[in-house]
Order: structure tokens, then sequence, then C-alpha cells
């Protein structure tokens, strides 16, 4: 547990405390779904006095974020009063900007899709013209037909192919548009909406979505991403991986084959580049076979659990790149002498996990996870 010690004057950062708490509380209360959970069960799985506890579902609920969920028998006594979270109490924004297509969700504080669109995207058009698309997105996407009245987002989360720093929200040589390089798209964004922006690399956002849905929650696993470029999400024990700069995923920048063929990161015979190459004269067992390939390099330095395969290519011909990648692996695997199996699937929430896992991004911190999110500008201002 993380200490909230002034070091200044040895007393204890009170602000702090109450946020931390609050957010164990509200963590708690999504787990518990409709069914709710009794004030004397929060006190007992966050370690928190049940005064405590009352003084924060009283805050929550004078808040708008908790109810109650009706009452439950309790072994001696009378009945326990259970509570649940609000779902439409708050909404976040997700935003999948690739290539050429931009992808947006709205979603309540559970993480459920409550609007969506999708639009075409030039990435080349330089940046003036995505912020503003982007923007427009997000205007039509919280006046979209949803009924009754929204509450606005609180934050917007944008996911994104990289390399890129997702602590400062500023681009660097993106594959293929080397031109927006030291691009600051988290203030830009920010200040054209209002609202507090968040941004990290595509297959950052997605594994974080699948980590927080309890995908190998304690485990590890990797998500493959294979659309108009390709990249990998990395969870290493329960942890979404990004390392010191946000370099860590590059998957599709290794290189297979010295006198491959030239990628758009400089480099020749690029996974990427191969697999796209693959794709693109139609050769869907070749490109699997090279995406397994480069699945089992993984595998065999990192010692991962699990390979999630996403993104629009792997989707259009899902049961091949399954296939195809599976068997590599677990060839790799075997030869490695490696006792358990390491299954190959596709990963749940089709082509909307990118957008999903960017709207995460602004959801972790309020139930706890900020450690999973970088900072957004404006964080400061609250969900509503």
């Amino acid at each position: 547990m993380k200490s909230y010690v002034n070091r200044a004057n040895s007393g204890v950062n009170l602000p702090a405390l109450r946020g931390h708490n609050a957010a164990l509380v509200l963590d708690l209360l999504r787990g518990a779904g409709e069914a709710g959970i009794s004030r004397l069960e929060l006190a007992e799985r966050t370690g928190l006095t049940p005064q405590a506890v009352s003084k924060i579902t009283a805050r929550l609920r004078a808040e708008g974020l908790a109810a109650e969920a009706g009452r439950r028998a309790s072994t001696g006594g009378k009945p326990r009063t259970v509570l649940r979270l609000v779902p439409e109490a708050g909404h976040a924004v997700g935003l999948h900007l690739d290539r050429d297509e931009l992808r947006a969700v709205l979603v309540d504080l559970t993480g459920a899709v409550v609007a969506g669109r999708r639009a075409p995207l030039d990435f080349g058009a330089g940046a003036e013209a995505v912020v503003e698309a982007a923007a427009g997105e997000v205007r039509g996407l919280v006046g979209d037909g949803v009924a009754g009245p929204v509450p606005g987002p609180g934050g917007v989360g944008v996911a994104l192919p990289g390399p890129l720093d997702h602590a400062a929200g500023v681009l660097r040589r993106v594959t293929g548009f080397p031109e927006w390089d030291g691009f600051p798209l988290r203030d830009a964004l920010a200040g054209r909406l209002g609202l507090p922006v968040v941004v990290d690399k595509d297959t950052n956002a997605a594994a974080l979505g699948l980590a927080l849905a309890g995908e190998d929650a304690s485990g590890s696993f990797a998500y493959l991403h294979l659309g108009t470029g390709l990249g990998a999400g990395l969870v290493l024990g329960g942890a979404l991986h990004r390392g010191a700069r946000t370099g860590a995923g590059e998957f599709g920048h290794q290189v297979l084959r010295l006198d491959g063929p030239l990628c758009g990161c400089g480099d020749r015979g690029c996974v990427e580049a191969l697999c796209l190459a693959a794709v693109a004269r139609g050769d869907l067992e070749e490109a699997a076979r090279v995406l397994g390939t480069a699945a089992g390099n993984l595998v065999g330095l990192l010692d991962i659990d699990r390979v999630l395969l996403g993104g629009r290519t792997v989707f259009a011909a899902g049961e091949l790149f399954v296939r195809g990648v599976g068997a590599v692996v677990a060839e790799r695997v075997r030869r490695g002498g490696g006792a358990a199996e390491v299954p190959v699937t596709l990963a749940p929430g089709g082509e909307r996990a990118v957008a999903e896992g960017a709207a995460q991004l602004v959801l972790a911190p309020l139930f706890g996870r900020a450690d999973a999110a970088p900072s957004a500008q404006h964080a400061g201002q609250d969900l509503n």
C-alpha cells in the first residue's frame, strides 16, 4: 500500500488518504455489480474501520456515485443495507486514432459502452486537421441519441500508434509519420475540448482495458495488435508494463530478416513490414506464421502465460490467425521444454477494444488504479 506520510511535517496527507480510501471503496462497489456490497464487507475487505466506511459511503451517496441496492439477511441482528455503484453518474470518452480511421466510445463508470462513433481519418493530413477531427467526434459523441440527459465526460483517453511519451502526452516519430515528432497532442486536444486528456499507445490502452476486465488479472499476457501497423501491449504480473519511456511493446520492429523489406521505422526485415507485406499480397497464412514467430520470441523472452490477438486484420480472419500463431508458439514452447501450454486466443472486445481501453485511461485513477494510467492535463478535475 502507498504511503501518504508528508515528510515535511510527518503528518498524514488527509486529502490524499481520503481520496485513496474512497477509491478502494468505489472499486469494490464496481466489482460487486448490481447485487451490491454491505458496509461491513467493505470494511473487512479494505481494512478500514466501519466508521470510516460509513463516512466514505455517505459522501459517495451524496455525490450520486453510490446508491442503496436493497437489504441482505445477516447472521444476527437487523438485515444489512447493501450499496452499489451508480454507473450513469459519470462518463469517459475513449478515442482510437488509427492511421486511417477514428473510433470513439462513450462509456459509463463500469466501462460499458453507452454510444459509439466511427469515421475516416487521414493521419498524414497534419496535426491541426487530426485534432479538429478528434474534437468534433468527441462533441458529436456526447450529443448522440442517448436516453435521458448524460453527465458530461470527466475526461478523454486517446490511444494511437507510437512511439510517444505517455507522461507528457507528446508524440514521437510515429511509424510512417515522422512529422508528428514532438507534437503535444494531449495539451492541444485538452485546450480544444476544455476536458482532461490522457494519451497512450493503442496497444497499451487495449492491454489496460483487458487487465482491468480481469483478463489474467494476476498473471502475464501479451496483446498483439495487427491492423495498419503491428504492436504489443504487455501485462506482467498483473500490471501494465510501459517501460520508462513508453518504449515497451514496440513489438513490430524486431528484425526477423536482415535483408528483408524496408520498414517505415527505417530498418529492414521488421516483423511489421513482413506481416503487412504478406497481408498485402493476400497470403494471410504467411502473415500468421511470421506473427507466430515473433510471438514465440516474446514468449521465450518473457515467459508470459497467454497471447491475445487483436486488430482489424486479425479479426477479419480470426480463426486462421489463432490457428497459425498458436501452432508456431506451441512449437516454440515445446522446444523450450515448457511444461505448461501458452494459449493463443482472440482478444475480447473486437475492433472497439482499443477505444474502450482508452476510456479506461480516464476511469482507472477513480478506482484506485492511478499507477495503471498516465496523468492527464487538468487531472485535478473531478469526473462528472
